[in-house]
């Protein structure tokens, strides 16, 4: 008898560094449909060791407070495409450098998924290829929702729908003047907490409401940028949640009663201006500055255009190129 074929195995040594953006999701009207990519970043560096487990460095954001061992989001994500790939787990030592924000609406959770994901697809090159439908669905299979993740992966504006096939994305590229600023206060606020306000139906009107602004926000933002205003009404979710972030809540109705397209970024409780012109985003965050209760930090951002990217180290995996 023949002996059975060799399992393929990523080579002893192979490093990949990572960069994932930060991601806001829903913009106003679009909930759980669209998402844009910010110039905020998580970077990662994964090394495989030989035998098994987990090691994880964390610094930045999270340093201290997230797990350090195979039970991290991201070592979870990495062992989580391996399977699917069919890959045996190698060792893994992880260094993580975080900049994205936790629970604050920023999508730190998806760019976790999204790390984990791209770090597995330069670990398996040559072995596996993963494409970009198959890089979405993995990730939405950990996250549950593609919205926060396609921007993550892809970068830009993303539409996200899912089908029987799997969950689909569109990638778009905003209008130059399209200027994001986000602000974000020392508290934190549960995505599953926000989720659980959310009501099971809602009014046909408000359906209809929210149907036009998210097709008039896509042309605000690729096109027509001085339609932001209008085209950030919502009324599916920012309502529902607002007992339970009021300031949050407080600060968006000042902004917009300003002429500031505010919107809760993803789950709250940060807050996105979308500005038309780089110009607004200081009077926004002085406004903001002079009438909060709490210290918001304003982060002046661009939108990312190229979403995760990976490479690999040329140091270390010299030996298994």
């Amino acid at each position: 008898m023949s002996a059975a074929p060799a399992r393929a195995a990523v080579p002893v040594g192979r490093s990949v560094t990572v960069r994932v953006p930060a991601t806001s999701a829903n913009l106003g009207p679009g909930f759980d449909t669209l998402g844009l990519a910010l110039s905020l970043y998580d970077e990662l560096t994964v090394t495989a060791l030989e035998g098994t487990g987990a090691t994880v460095e964390v610094h930045g954001v999270g340093e201290g407070e997230v797990p350090t061992d195979a039970s991290n989001l991201v070592v979870r994500s990495i062992a989580y495409t391996f399977a699917w790939a069919g890959v045996d787990l190698p060792g893994l030592h992880l260094v993580a450098r975080n900049a994205i924000p936790h629970g604050r609406g920023l999508g730190s959770s998806g760019a976790a998924v999204a790390s984990g994901i791209m770090a597995a697809k330069g670990l398996l090159a040559g072995l596996v290829e993963l494409d970009a439908d198959r890089l979405l669905a993995l990730a939405t299979d950990l996250e549950g929702h593609p919205d926060n993740v396609a921007p993550a992966l892809f970068g830009g504006l993303t539409i996200a729908w899912t089908t029987p096939e799997g969950p689909q994305h569109k990638k778009l590229i905003a209008h130059r003047g399209v200027s994001p600023l986000v602000l974000v206060p020392e508290h934190t606020m549960s995505t599953a907490l926000a989720r659980s306000l959310q009501p099971t139906s809602v009014p046909h009107e408000d359906a209809i409401f929210n149907v036009s602004r998210s097709a008039l926000l896509v042309a605000a933002l690729v096109q027509s940028p001085e339609l932001l205003l209008a085209a950030t009404e919502d009324k599916l979710h920012q309502n529902y949640r607002a007992a339970a972030m009021p300031e949050t809540s407080e600060l968006v109705s000042l902004l917009r009663e300003n002429g500031y397209a505010a919107v809760v970024s993803g789950a709250g409780p940060s807050i996105l201006v979308l500005g038309s012109d780089p110009s607004q985003r200081l009077p926004a965050a002085e406004l903001v500055a002079r009438h909060a209760s709490t210290p918001w930090e304003p982060l002046l951002l661009a939108v990312d255009f190229k979403g995760a990217t990976v490479m690999p180290d040329p140091v270390r995996s010299t030996t298994s190129s």
